[in-house]
């Protein structure tokens, strides 16, 4: 095996291991602006206002945001450097003798950033260990990987289906296009990003919530689409993930994957 070939051979647990750590740092800050709950964006409007020298004042958004404070629905006006769409789901942060602030809400990952920091680190000591020609301990870190993503895959299978989520029908209403990149030089054409915004009745009221789910092809999501969201009766909250079988199935070929090389594992010791 070549140097080239060995050096690749880190490269995907390298990235791994950053997008773990990555995701521990904004926990971490998440939880340093204090106590949060998950919002839904009624309206947002851009306030500019400048001084009689035409020079800008104020330069915000005024977001207005609806959320469960524990016993009823509240509402609240958040001025905000970042725009929202009207039904975007935000985490709302309030800390006493602080401004409140607003944050995207993606659905969470299926693997936390522990669990993906520990299997990029797993990676790299796998790609080590081949290129060391330590073959058992090789296989000992393969199969730690393939056991740990399974064991998380089934957790989060099972922690899903205990929740009751409800499936609710809805329906695409319009797109919101988010511009992420510029025409360059190199990089021909601006590139956009698109996120289907929806419709749907819960408890006899109308809802609109622009999803996390998102496309790089315009065409992608169509007005009038069907989709189905989720509802979770407990926490009053809509996400966009279920327990489906997929989930199922790729946690327990991913278990037995890893118990099968802890089985081999062992015969090439004994």
């Amino acid at each position: 095996m070549d140097k080239f070939t060995q050096l690749f051979l880190y490269v995907p647990g390298v990235i791994i291991f950053l997008v773990g750590t990555g995701m521990i740092r904004t926990d971490m800050a998440l939880r340093r602006l204090g106590a949060c709950v998950e919002a839904s964006v009624v309206s947002c409007n851009h306030v500019i206002k400048k001084d009689r020298k035409d020079r800008e004042v104020y330069n915000y958004y005024s977001v207005v945001v609806d959320f469960f404070n524990g016993q009823n629905m509240d509402r609240l006006t958040v001025k905000s450097p970042t725009e929202y769409s009207e039904g975007q789901q935000v985490m709302l942060f309030r800390k006493k003798n602080e401004d409140p602030k607003l944050i995207s809400m993606e659905d969470e990952s299926l693997f936390g950033g522990w669990p993906t920091a520990i299997g990029g680190a797993l990676m790299i000591l796998l790609a080590l260990y081949e290129n060391m020609g330590k073959e058992v301990a090789a296989m000992i870190c393969l199969a730690l990987i393939l056991m740990g993503a399974g064991a998380i895959l089934l957790y989060q299978y099972f922690r899903l289906k205990k929740r009751g989520l409800q499936p609710v029908e809805a329906t695409v209403i319009e797109l919101f296009t988010r511009q992420i990149s510029k025409s360059t030089k190199i990089l021909r054409g601006d590139k956009f990003t698109y996120y289907p915004i929806v419709s749907y009745e819960l408890n006899g009221k109308r809802n609109i919530r622009r999803c996390n789910i998102n496309s790089s092809g315009e065409k992608t999501f169509k007005v009038g689409d069907k989709m189905t969201v989720y509802y979770d009766p407990k926490k009053r909250v809509v996400i966009e993930k279920s327990a489906k079988l997929s989930l199922l199935l790729w946690g327990a070929a991913l278990l037995v994957a890893g118990v099968a090389s802890g089985i081999s594992i062992l015969a090439v010791i004994l």
